[in-house]
């Protein structure tokens, strides 16, 4: 059987040079617009399969292409289909929505060069909208490849004559990529970052944190095993359970539903006297929440590259970090935590109200539970430490249950939790001690973020994932403060102590790992993110600050934007000088044969036989031996002997062995002989 390659290549060389050229790009376009195929809505797909095939099977069959107006019909019908599915023709999902469509039905209106150039500059500007969805590491390498063929079909366009091989042209266009690739990397280490125009908002968004929370909904965000931040400490890390990353606080609640407080706390004034315990930097993806969910006790403003429109100067009284818009771009910040416990702050009565209120009529059998733990002669006057730990003693003892599969609770969620089922995730636990502790008349909210990490770093970074998604509570203690009071320790004490989320069950491709060998999933998606994080930090995290940082190595003092704008300038101006040079060299630049045509030029000079650049080497050989006789037999042979080499069948470039040198010798040897006799004529006869 023969190999794919061998075949691939006699079938394409059976074919056309146009239906061979039209395939090639049908090619090119397919593997261009997969990845926004698989995130489009199915419609799309499945038109730009159809355009597509049908497009490949008129180029093998060399059949006419349809008629514009059929164009023009499935164009409109596009359209409609795009304004159904986006309810709009303007924004990022539906221009590339019809730009997909476009690319694909733009080939079935190849009739000219001008349709395949306009063909070209649409794929290199869909290359380029990938990124507006993802600027991953797969997705930089798959688009690589995607522009090396788009550089490929425009080679080959410009190659008319013959029927050069696509590997021929494929290296062409390779080595020209090559040679601007100093270029491109100049440009990325020295061209401003200037603000917004450089950031791709919205690139690889997860939806990740609420402001608002129902029970369920933690457990179905905790499936997602996506990274939502990396962490990197100086020095020795916290302790795994100290490890909460704090997003919204929720403090209102409607008795289905726990929201964000509308009114804004003053901010929290940091007292001046407290030194940061960790130091760290955090990887944050594009979360698409207001909330930067910071280690909780950062009380600076931390240090974010690229710099974020809107960071508070501290954090407000309920310690959050709250940006004026969603987080929609990957940044990272340096920032320093104090994890040395609450700051005690007044509460004002407006807020206290707020903090006890339950919905009337709703938990009727928990806020009769909590009323009956209250009127125990041992908790009648107790504080609120005291009731907190009498509820978490009672979660401890009594058969509760933490998992991610609690089933869903129909009628009152709280109630049927606490005093039946007892099965549930952290949301679960959280919402009914607010509850608990509300109805005992203790202040109380639930804090949603992020809690523990992957055990182990990679490359110095601790992965923390949507998996490690956590609510807990706080209750306020006279004299102290808000105090955090996390009932999920008391249920499943391991998922905070070692800070590891719970795990939902394997897929089938992860299962099929998982029989082979337990460890090589895990391996693989360690390898697979130690060169994601690397791709971040390297590439995706290189802004303002690592340009000053390369200016200072390389010897300048107090580097600025302008620095750099000289910098770059010089070089721009070096490289074209650069090119100047190289250019003239190129023009002046002989091939093999024209340095040996010279060669001989030179040596028919010494005998004194003129040879145009017109000249045959047959031509030049009888030349020779009209003006020079037999004494340059030797040299006449010599021409003639490599005019049959070259010219002959089968033609060779290059010359015979040794020929140089016997033509050498032999133009010697008809220099040192006697010229030829000179012909005379006779006299013409006058008279005659």
């Amino acid at each position: 059987m023969k190999p794919f390659g061998s075949t691939w290549s006699t079938w394409t060389g059976s074919t056309s040079r146009d239906s061979r050229d039209t395939l090639f790009v049908l090619t090119v376009i397919g593997w261009t617009i997969a990845p926004h195929v698989l995130r489009l809505t199915p419609w799309v797909g499945l038109l730009c399969a159809a355009v597509l095939l049908w497009r490949g099977s008129l180029a093998v069959r060399q059949a006419p292409l349809p008629s514009r107006w059929w164009l023009v019909g499935t164009l409109f019908l596009a359209a409609g289909l795009t304004y159904w599915t986006e309810r709009t023709l303007i924004g990022k999902d539906a221009g590339v929505t019809l730009l997909v469509v476009l690319m694909a039905l733009k080939t079935l209106e190849l009739r000219a060069r001008r349709d395949a150039l306009v063909v070209f500059f649409l794929g290199f500007f869909l290359v380029l909208t990938q990124f507006l969805y993802s600027q991953s590491l797969w997705t930089a390498l798959t688009m690589g490849l995607s522009v090396w063929g788009w550089l490929t079909a425009l080679t080959l366009a410009h190659m008319p004559a013959g029927r050069p091989r696509l590997r021929e042209a494929a290296g062409l266009a390779g080595r020209a990529a090559l040679v601007g690739t100093p270029v491109m990397i100049a440009l990325f280490l020295l061209f401003p970052r200037i603000g917004p125009l450089w950031a791709m908002p919205g690139a690889g968004a997860h939806t990740g944190l609420s402001d608002n929370l129902q029970l369920g909904d933690v457990a179905e965000l905790a499936n997602d095993d996506s990274i939502a931040f990396r962490l990197r400490f100086d020095g020795q890390p916290p302790p795994a359970d100290a490890l909460y990353f704090r997003g919204p606080v929720l403090s209102d609640y409607d008795g289905k539903q726990w929201h964000v407080d509308a009114f804004t706390p003053p901010a929290l004034e940091a007292p001046a006297s407290v030194e940061p315990t960790y130091r760290y930097e955090m990887t944050l993806e594009p979360l698409r929440i207001q909330w930067l969910p910071l280690l909780e006790g950062t009380r600076t403003p931390p240090e974010a590259n690229p710099p974020l429109a809107g960071m508070p100067a501290q954090p407000d009284n309920s310690g959050q970090w709250r940006l004026r818009r969603p987080l929609t771009e990957r940044v990272i910040l340096k920032a320093e935590a104090d994890l040395r416990g609450p700051l005690a702050t007044g509460l004002r009565t407006m807020e206290r109200r707020s903090l006890l209120a339950l919905p009337p009529n709703r938990h009727p059998r928990t806020r009769a539970w909590a009323l009956a733990l209250r009127n125990q002669p041992a908790l009648r006057d107790a504080d609120a430490t005291t009731l907190v730990n009498a509820v978490l003693q009672h979660i401890s003892r009594e058969p509760y249950v933490y998992t991610l599969a609690p089933g869903t609770y129909q009628n009152d969620p709280v109630d049927e939790f606490w005093l039946d089922r007892r099965e549930g995730f952290c949301e679960h636990y959280a919402a009914s001690f607010v509850v608990i502790m509300r109805a005992l008349g203790v202040p109380a909210r639930i804090v949603t973020g992020y809690q523990g990490t992957d055990f182990l770093p990679v490359d110095g970074y601790y992965a923390v994932r949507q998996s490690n998604a956590h609510a807990w509570t706080e209750y306020w203690q006279a004299g102290r403060g808000w105090v955090r009071a996390d009932p999920t320790g008391a249920v499943a004490p391991e998922r905070i102590r070692r800070g590891q989320a719970l795990e939902a069950p394997p897929g089938f491709i992860a299962g099929a790992f998982e029989a082979v060998s337990p460890d090589l999933r895990l391996s693989l998606r360690r390898f697979a993110e130690a060169l994601d994080n690397r791709w971040n930090q390297w590439i995706l995290g290189y802004g303002k600050r690592q340009q000053f940082d390369l200016m200072g190595q390389l010897g300048m003092q107090s580097p600025d934007v302008l620095s750099l704008i000289r910098v770059l300038v010089v070089l721009v101006v070096g490289a074209g000088l650069a090119g100047a040079v190289w250019a003239w060299f190129d023009a002046r630049k002989q091939s093999p044969w024209q340095k040996l045509r010279g060669g001989i030029t030179r040596e028919l000079a010494r005998l004194g036989v003129e040879a145009k650049p017109s000249d045959t080497l047959t031509a030049l050989a009888q030349r020779l031996r009209q003006q020079r006789g037999n004494g340059a037999e030797a040299a006449a042979q010599a021409l003639l002997e490599l005019d049959l080499h070259r010219y002959g069948r089968p033609g060779r470039e290059g010359t015979p062995p040794g020929w140089w040198r016997q033509f050498r010798e032999a133009v010697a040897a008809a220099r040192n002989a006697p010229p030829p006799p000179a012909t005379t004529s006779a006299p013409p006869i006058i008279g005659a």
